[in-house]
């Protein structure tokens, strides 16, 4: 028996854990219970779709990533006709001022439109967000009188938020088999959108609002001849009216004839463009005047401000929103049932050729695609790790039965950190999943290290000790060290459980997720792998019949490779299945010989490491620096990029633009994008849709790019590649959208996904994920000091230059009528009367609406066209004077063209405009920041900038999240390593024991930042192999500092924490069973500590590396994000292997400094 082999003295154990222990493998049949209650209820309330035919299920909420939206109230007010400056200074403004006092909110943004305002109330993290409603509430029914103009009533928007727009639609003529026929006008597509599928949809439960979009509304459009109004000698007052009091049912009770009870009602609804027509004005001597005397009526569209393209033709849709805190999944699956529920009752009509066209619902954005291809590359990746573990202990264990008990113990802890996420209410989603993903290192060497003392153990017990007491002993002797690692990587996460806003709520799932798995597999391995080792592992390896049991494992170890292959395929399905097999036989077979070659070689490296002390340290302290380095020298962002799948392109044209032009434009622009190869639609939208949440300008385009996945499998099975040669990512066809969407009159776009662009909009209001803020006293200042900036900004080389835009905020033309008192006041007309004419001639006023069963449509009287095209037309607008007279508009009022805002936009009040910008993709959003800032703050040294007086600028965007979270990370991770400290020395009772421990794990984190490092070099792993590029399949290619990666590092502390920690522990206790006498017994008890660690710290290592390639390799949706939390882990589990020659080295020198003092 080697010394490795000797089991430490019962002495080192304590009782309690011995007694605790014995309990469980004393009773197994509660254990068992356990385990069973373990695996019904994880599979009961499991995220993952499996197939469990008709077997209940309560499965934990699912989403794509987590909402990190702000918790923000809308406050919505139409007022119709009314301008910009109207809306900011009598509805928005007085509204500003009143909701800032309400408790508990941060800022209120305010956006003034034509027609309406939009009100953002945001409130501080913590508020209940329906808590915040009712304050809203609260606060506008206390409005004092006088505050709103009369008439006007601000509502609370839809209990949700931009980011619950999970189902766009469109509404299309399709035949039975689903050919696309049309058959229909837009108007009765609007009509069918409005009346029958938005309230049908809207009844879902979970379902907060379903907004049209797009068609025509239906309007009765009474246009009024000012010539025959003249002749007739009528006034557009007495039209309005007779038009108001024409339309009307009333009830006059009951009548009881022949003991009979009937119902009275008086039918008096307009029903037809008839009904209008005959309504009469006014009697004179010859026969009554009739509204069509004097004006011609019509069913027309009414006006719009938003339209729907579906690839350069006009379309009707809606979006369905989810409400606050439902689960998108389960809501978007209960509307497609509503949908096939209502779909044979859509109105149908048999066209000129025979065949039948029925009015269908076609989604083009739907959030569960994105849900299940996220959760689908999880669960594999979390499947694949679980297969890779079972390989790797089986080939470095090479028994059966012991690797059974120890790749138990991973689906078990998955499993119930499933039960305490739908206990705690955590949602699943990639940052959660992902959690799990990374703690897989961790929850493995739990297994690895119970086990491998228990059979050590058991191939030497003690005389006289029975299998249960030896197993026991065994357990009892390491888990103190297990509980402390498993305790300390806990706690190295509370920084992560502290961050707030929007990183808190992005990051803390994933500090959860790994915390639960991290406590479920420290529980599975202390109460059920003991009592099933004793189950199990009967007799001493020695024992065991060697050739059988090899065949066995290399039958298991090839049929679980085979699985593992057919799963993964590294080098995707276009290469054969036996060439993606050697692929992964032949890397993890290398690595795997890599590690068993550390271990043949480490005792004799470590005794000439323990001899040559300051020259075994050279190499670790080389580590060390250029991991500082390699820190330093990488960029800093908010989190990666997540790739959804589809693109958001929003451009702008210039304010003037008529609703028609931009109509044009916007088609141009969706049928060119259609047009790219890669594009699977495009669908845009222009100016908003009836929502609150949709307060956009007519100018604003929104247009929702699907593309193609880059490989796919056409009609006959075979798989194909859909992208063109030299489009290689996502990046690369948005550079072939923004080429061909190019066009005179058009800004570009930085480069947004849906997601993320609500995600963006919600936190700083701003349509790009970087920008400057302008506060200043006035509109017109404010835009030439943006216009200044635009720019500088541009000549900045870490900026794309066509992404660079400043708001022309005054930059709409208005027609201003600016009543002459005096002349007016000879007529005896007053300011009001005028308006009126002015607002119901030229504007057109919705004077009634008719009631055609459930349907309502308005009825709007004004001027013909012809009559109010033109300032010389609006002139001869006629004004009823008092006495009588008819006095054109043109004698009262002077008529001007002026130059106004499209939007006018405030934050707490202040007059605000954006300067928006996108980086180069190849940097980082906080560097680009700093160099735009230092830029801007030269050119203000220099005098070349100078910032007008009450005029101030700020940068904003996501990056604020970083800067936010990296102060706050600054305070909470030098807490979290205090702690751990403390636990360590808790653990150790010695302060030199602790600092040696964390001189390993300061080793890991270096080798972290290194593999980063050498992610951005453009040599790093350049090279194919079997026509496979590796920097692809890699995902090489430039990792930023961010939160995710921090979550990696913290990730590898505990893992770095649990190699210290169990190397100490046997360290210790060799050292107190046997204390030394001499230096070279110092060195000995080190080397025997160090012989029984190597082989669980190398299934730790080899784990733990080889368990993340299939997270690494990962070509499915979220794996971009999931990366960078992996990369350190796998970094460090170089640097990790050094800490078996570093903590015996330095524990030795100290011990040695002891013996000579």
């Amino acid at each position: 028996m080697t010394s490795s082999e000797k089991p430490s003295p019962r002495k080192t154990v304590s009782p309690r854990w011995e007694e605790f222990l014995r309990v469980f493998i004393d009773n197994k049949l509660i254990v068992l219970v356990l385990i069973a209650g373990v695996i019904a209820g994880g599979v009961y309330v499991s995220p993952f779709d499996w197939d469990l035919v008709e077997l209940p299920r309560d499965r934990v909420p699912v989403d794509a990533i987590p909402d990190i939206g702000e918790n923000q109230q809308i406050v919505f007010t139409n007022w119709s006709g009314r301008s910009p400056r109207d809306v900011e200074d009598q509805i928005s403004y007085p509204l500003t001022t009143a909701l800032l006092g309400i408790p508990g909110v941060r800022t209120v943004r305010s956006s003034s439109m034509f027609g309406f305002s939009t009100i953002y109330v945001i409130f501080e993290e913590g508020v209940e967000f329906y808590w915040s409603r009712s304050r809203v509430l609260e606060k506008l029914a206390s409005l004092p009188a006088g505050t709103l103009p009369d008439g006007v009533a601000p509502a609370l928007g839809p209990d949700a938020t931009a980011l619950g727009q999970v189902f766009w639609y469109t509404l299309e003529g399709r035949g039975p088999q689903g050919a696309l026929l049309g058959g229909w006008d837009l108007h009765e597509l609007r009509s069918t959108q409005d009346w029958v599928v938005r309230f049908a949809l809207q009844s879902v439960p979970g379902v907060s609002e379903v907004a049209s979009i797009g068609g025509y509304v239906r309007e009765y459009q009474v246009d009024v001849d000012p010539k025959a109004m003249l002749a007739s000698g009528v006034t557009i007052e007495q039209i309005a009216r007779a038009i108001r009091e024409s339309n009307l049912d009333v009830g006059a009770r009951t009548l009881e004839i022949n003991r009979a009870e009937y119902l009275v009602r008086g039918l008096g609804f307009i029903r037809s463009v008839g009904d209008l027509e005959q309504t009469v004005i006014a009697t004179r001597k010859h026969p009554p005047i009739r509204i069509g005397d004097v004006a011609r009526v019509t069913l027309g569209p009414a006006q719009r401000r938003g339209a729907l393209d579906d690839a350069g033709a006009e379309a009707v849709g809606g979006v369905v929103v989810v409400r606050y805190g439902e689960n998108p999944l389960e809501v978007i699956q209960r509307v497609k049932a509503k949908i096939a529920e209502i779909a044979p009752g859509l109105p149908s009509r048999t066209l000129a050729d025979g065949t039948t066209s029925r009015v269908t619902i076609n989604p083009f954005y739907d959030r569960t695609t994105l849900i299940h291809e996220t959760l689908d590359t999880l669960s594999t990746a979390l499947f694949q790790q679980i297969l890779i573990t079972i390989i790797i202990v089986l080939v470095m264990l090479r028994n059966l039965r012991t690797s059974l008990l120890i790749s138990a113990v991973l689906p078990l802890a998955v499993l119930a950190a499933f039960i305490a996420m739908k206990a705690t209410g955590v949602d699943a989603n990639i940052m959660a999943l992902a959690g799990i993903a990374i703690a897989i290192g961790t929850m493995v060497d739990m297994g690895i290290v119970f086990a491998e003392n228990i059979v050590q153990h058991l191939a030497n017990p003690p005389a006289n000790q029975s299998r249960a007491r030896v197993i026991a002993h065994a357990a009892a002797e390491v888990a103190p060290a297990v509980v402390t690692s498993a305790l300390t990587t806990v706690v190295s996460f509370l920084p992560v459980f502290a961050l707030t806003a929007a990183e808190g709520k992005l990051f803390r799932p994933v500090a959860y997720t790994k915390s639960f798995a991290i406590l479920a597999a420290l529980l599975v391995s202390m109460i059920a792998l003991p009592a099933f080792a004793h189950l199990l592992i009967r007799r001493r390896p020695s024992e065991a019949r060697p050739s059988s049991t090899n065949a066995w494992l290399i039958l298991i170890v090839v049929g679980i490779s085979l699985l593992l292959t057919r799963d993964w395929l590294p080098l995707g399905p276009g290469h054969h299945f036996i060439t993606n097999f050697l692929f992964v036989a032949v890397t993890i077979g290398v690595l795997l010989l890599a590690f068993f070659a550390f271990q043949r070689a480490y005792v004799p490296v470590l005794r000439w490491s323990l001899k040559h002390k300051a020259l075994a340290l050279l190499l670790p302290v080389g580590i060390l620096a250029g991991g500082v380095g390699a820190w330093s020298s990488l960029g800093r962002e908010f989190m990666p990029p997540f790739d959804e799948g589809s693109f958001l392109y929003m451009p702008t044209t210039m304010p003037h633009a008529s609703f028609g032009q931009a109509l044009d434009m916007l088609h141009t622009m969706d049928a060119a994008i259609q047009a790219i190869p890669e594009v699977d639609r495009a669908v845009g939208k222009l100016g908003r849709a009836e929502s609150p949440l949709d307060p956009a300008p007519v100018s604003m385009f929104e247009t929702l790019v699907t593309y193609k996945p880059e490989f796919g499998v056409d009609a006959d099975g075979d798989r194909v590649r859909y992208w063109r040669e030299h489009i290689r990512s996502p990046q690369d066809i948005w550079d072939e959208i923004v080429k061909a969407a190019n066009a005179p009159g058009l800004t570009s776009a930085p480069m947004l996904m849906p997601i993320n662009t609500r995600i963006i909009m919600l936190q700083s209001g701003m349509r790009a994920p970087m920008g400057i803020k302008v506060y200043g006293p006035d509109l017109e200042t404010i835009e030439a000091f943006g216009m200044e900036l635009e720019a500088l900004l541009r000549d900045i080389p870490a900026i794309r230059p066509e992404t660079v835009f400043a708001d022309r905020v005054v930059g709409k033309p208005y027609i201003e009528i600016d009543i002459n008192r005096e002349a007016i006041g000879r007529y005896g007309l007053t300011i009001g009367r005028v308006q009126d004419v002015i607002q119901v001639a030229l504007g057109g006023k919705m004077l009634t609406r008719t009631v055609e069963g459930r349907e309502r449509y308005p009825v709007r009287a004004r001027y013909m066209r012809e009559e109010r095209d033109s300032i010389e037309a609006l002139g001869r607008v006629l004004v009823s004077a008092p006495a009588g007279e008819q006095i054109p508009l043109e004698q009262l009022a002077e008529i001007r063209y002026v130059k106004g805002p499209q939007v006018i936009k405030s934050e707490d009040t202040f007059l605000t405009s954006y300067v928006l910008f996108d980086k180069l993709p190849e940097l980082s959003e906080v560097d680009v920041v700093e160099e735009a800032r230092s830029f801007l703050f030269g050119k203000i040294a220099s005098g070349e900038l100078e910032v007008p007086e009450g005029v101030s600028y700020r940068f904003a965007g996501s990056y604020e999240n970083q800067v936010r979270s990296e102060q706050r990370l600054v305070l909470l991770i030098p807490v979290a390593l205090t702690l751990v400290f403390l636990l360590l020395y808790l653990q150790f009772r010695r302060v030199v024991t602790t600092l040696i421990i964390y001189s390993g794990v300061v080793l890991c984190v270096a080798g972290g930042f290194i593999l980063i490092w050498l992610y951005g070099r453009p040599w790093f792993l350049d090279f194919e192999i079997l026509g496979t590029d590796m920097q692809h399949l890699f995902h090489i290619g430039t990792v930023n500092i961010s939160v995710a990666v921090w979550v990696g590092v913290i990730a590898l502390l505990g893992i770095a924490t649990d190699t210290g920690v169990v190397m100490a522990t046997y360290l210790s206790q060799r050292f107190r069973a046997e204390p030394p006498h001499t230096v070279d017994e110092v060195r000995e008890r080190a080397v025997e500590a160090g012989q029984r660690r190597v082989r669980p710290c190398l299934m730790t290592t080899a784990t733990t590396a080889l368990a993340l390639l299939p997270v690494i390799t990962s070509q499915g949706r979220g794996a971009d994000v999931m990366v960078p939390m992996a990369l350190p882990s796998i970094g460090g589990m170089g640097s990790i292997l050094l800490t078996l020659i570093v903590v015996p080295v330095l524990y030795a020198w100290v011990e040695e400094r002891q013996l000579s003092r």
